[in-house]
């Protein structure tokens, strides 16, 4: 179990100085990755589930510390900024009653296409939030959402050595885990008209499954999704099962409105979900690095850049698809 830490400070500290080192790449990838990398990923996925940022949990110092290290990453990349700022504060109302306000914030940043703030674009979110530390105990949420994470910054590093068609925008969002509330401020409030956002892609617990499986929800309510998500996965080096998105499964098993994607969705926009099932550290202080599956990680990370090529080649006809009602 995890255990409060009370030099978390001065670990954060470091932890950010290791950023800058070239460390060895971890051992447990047998999948020779073709589009990302591997080792970077899952680095930073210990990084961000490590005891020392406290799980993450919106308006805390651990929190913060996330924040710094995906802006970091962005800096490193040279992703572009909207305005002066990759940081997008937006108010988190609490349901407690005298609770102090909080301030959650969103990191966004984007890749130019061939014509630079034209056409229709793609949003890649992932949120960087957990839960905290709850009766002293931390949540460190490694695959809840720090695989994410990671792996949106993989696929933003393919992107930055291999320009898209079509301009594509990286979101890591806060405050997923108390109702959406980033990606709920980030369609009220879109760095680009909102017509313009062709597809939304998210990615939410993708680094732990023992069965090798990575699914991806959206077509149910996307039909003309689903030859590009079959194309996809007849190549991927992941078993990619489809599913989790009709509402006739109930509550527990529609993925619908489960994550970040439920915002764009409900704005009309055609989204595609990639996450495993819940597995025994969902939402538990059980959920640790250790405990993911690093080659099957690797795996995904190339199948989540493999997708999001298909839908930035096919994006004019996705744009199509937008639901209207």
């Amino acid at each position: 179990m995890a255990a409060i830490l009370g030099v978390a400070g001065l670990l954060i500290g470091g932890l950010l100085l290791s950023l800058d080192r070239d460390e060895t790449a971890p051992s447990l990838v047998q999948y020779n990755a073709q589009y990302i990398d591997a080792g970077a990923m899952l680095r930073l996925t210990e990084t961000l589930s490590s005891d020392a940022l406290e799980g993450r949990a919106t308006g805390t110092r651990g929190n913060q510390a996330a924040r710094d290290f995906v802006q970091k990453r962005f800096e490193t990349l040279g992703l572009r900024q909207f305005g002066e700022a990759y940081v997008q504060p937006f108010a988190v109302v609490s349901d407690d009653e005298g609770a102090a306000p909080v301030v959650g914030a969103n990191l966004i940043s984007w890749i130019a296409g061939q014509t630079p703030g034209e056409g229709p674009a793609i949003v890649i979110t992932a949120h960087y939030d957990h839960l905290g530390i709850v009766d002293g105990e931390i949540y460190n949420g490694a695959d809840d959402n720090a695989s994410g994470t990671a792996a949106l910054i993989a696929v933003a590093q393919y992107f930055s050595l291999h320009a898209p068609r079509h301009d594509i925008i990286f979101a890591a969002v806060d405050a997923e885990e108390i109702g959406h509330l980033g990606s709920r401020a980030l369609v009220l409030s879109p760095p680009v008209p909102l017509e313009r956002i062709a597809l939304n892609i998210n990615y939410d617990m993708v680094s732990r499954s023992s069965a090798g499986e990575l699914y991806v929800a959206g077509t149910f309510h996307t039909p003309g999704l689903k030859p590009l998500v079959e194309a996809v996965a007849a190549d991927a080096p992941v078993r990619i099962l489809i599913g989790h998105d009709d509402p006739a499964l109930g509550q527990a098993d529609d993925w619908t409105l489960a994550s970040d994607h439920a915002a764009f969705h409900e704005a009309g926009i055609p989204f595609l979900y990639f996450g495993v099932e819940d597995h025994p550290g969902y939402h538990q202080p059980t959920d640790d690095y250790s405990e993911i599956t690093p080659d099957f990680f690797a795996r995904a990370g190339d199948a989540l850049v493999m997708a999001a090529l298909a839908a930035d080649q096919n994006l004019e006809s996705i744009a199509r698809m937008r639901r209207t009602d």
